[in-house]
């Protein structure tokens, strides 16, 4: 750090709130360019150097553009990120990047919770945020701090505790058509997500072996789950009357991907006819956990089939079988067991 020559003009290189500057003098004279070095130094020192950062006259909406174009473009989950962007440009989207405080970011999560968003939904978008700012101080340098860093999250209590019972699986499949009974069946027998099953390739379907291979999951890893009969059987009969012009699975009518947001309505659309109350798509995966649990299936061949990565995850189906407590408890009735038969031999 310090005074260099390039060319026949002095240059200045100095560190400023952890970032590194070089910057020319525009002189030729030494002296003179050391006067300008050691004013610069005070200036730091005494707490007054002001440098302005692109960030100075960047808006929130033009980050949140160029995050989107650049990161969230090539995710799978890129509409999520999408509705988030969507919902923070909304609130701040003509601010300066350097305009945006944590004072600011705190009056947007009073706001959201008064709209009714649920606390999840706030972090997530604070994440988005977060991401978002972290790429424009490390990467864009356009700021030099990241405000959303310094927002507490919201504590989230969305553990839900719902699944299908059997007769209500009898009535939903009575009232959904052909295809959602298929996509509905597929779901119960395989905890597939319904981003894995719209998305199923006729390659990944493996009749001889009864697999299924999940290519890409929403952990970005692959995963194999084994056909049951029922799963079975449907898929072979619907094999022989396949289209040979794409390897979908559960394709369009013009063969192409089905649009999530159809299916979802169809389903509820079904879940309502049926009278079933409070219950989502998702909650079909829980159903077939729930069901494995309670049948004694081991959790860790639960977590592999579901594709958790942690047991952490899987372990909120754990009261669902309480046998597999009961050797804890009955080690204390062995306890008492053996103090009876030894008083017994006393007397």
């Amino acid at each position: 750090m310090g005074i260099y020559l390039r060319g026949k003009v002095w240059w200045v290189d100095y560190v400023y709130r952890g970032k590194r500057y070089r910057e020319s003098t525009g002189t030729d004279n030494r002296k003179l360019a050391q006067r300008y070095y050691d004013k610069i130094k005070g200036e730091i020192a005494e707490g007054r150097l002001f440098r302005k950062l692109p960030g100075e006259k960047k808006t929130f909406r033009e980050m949140m553009e160029k995050y989107l174009d650049e990161h969230v473009s090539k995710l799978k989950s890129r509409r999520a990120f999408t509705g988030y962007s969507k919902n923070l440009i909304s609130f701040f989207g003509d601010y300066k990047v350097s305009e945006i405080s944590p004072k600011l970011i705190n009056e947007y999560k009073i706001k959201r919770l008064s709209d009714g968003i649920k606390p999840s939904s706030l972090n997530r978008e604070l994440a988005t945020m977060k991401k978002a700012f972290n790429l424009a101080m490390k990467e864009w340098e356009w700021v030099i701090e990241n405000p959303a860093a310094k927002i507490s999250l919201e504590r989230e209590n969305n553990k839900r505790d719902r699944w299908l019972t059997y007769e209500e699986e009898e009535r939903l499949l009575k009232e959904s058509p052909s295809d959602l009974k298929e996509i509905i069946t597929l779901a119960l027998n395989t905890g597939m997500r319904i981003g894995e099953i719209l998305n199923l390739k006729w390659k990944g379907v493996d009749l001889f072996r009864k697999t299924i291979t999940i290519f890409e999951s929403k952990n970005n890893e692959k995963r194999t789950i084994p056909m049951n009969n029922i799963v079975f059987e449907m898929l072979k009969a619907k094999a022989k009357v396949r289209s040979i012009n794409n390897d979908i699975v559960f394709s369009s009518n013009v063969g192409t991907l089905k649009d999530e947001r159809n299916v979802r309505r169809k389903f509820e659309l079904a879940v309502k006819r049926a009278g079933i109350e409070d219950f989502r798509f998702h909650d079909l995966r829980h159903t077939f956990a729930t069901r494995l649990v309670q049948e004694g299936c081991d959790f860790y061949k639960v977590q592999r089939l579901l594709g958790h990565k942690t047991p952490l995850m899987t372990q909120r189906y754990a009261h669902h079988y309480p046998e597999s407590l009961r050797d804890a408890v009955n080690i204390l009735s062995k306890h008492v067991t053996n103090l009876s038969q030894s008083e017994g031999k006393e007397i």
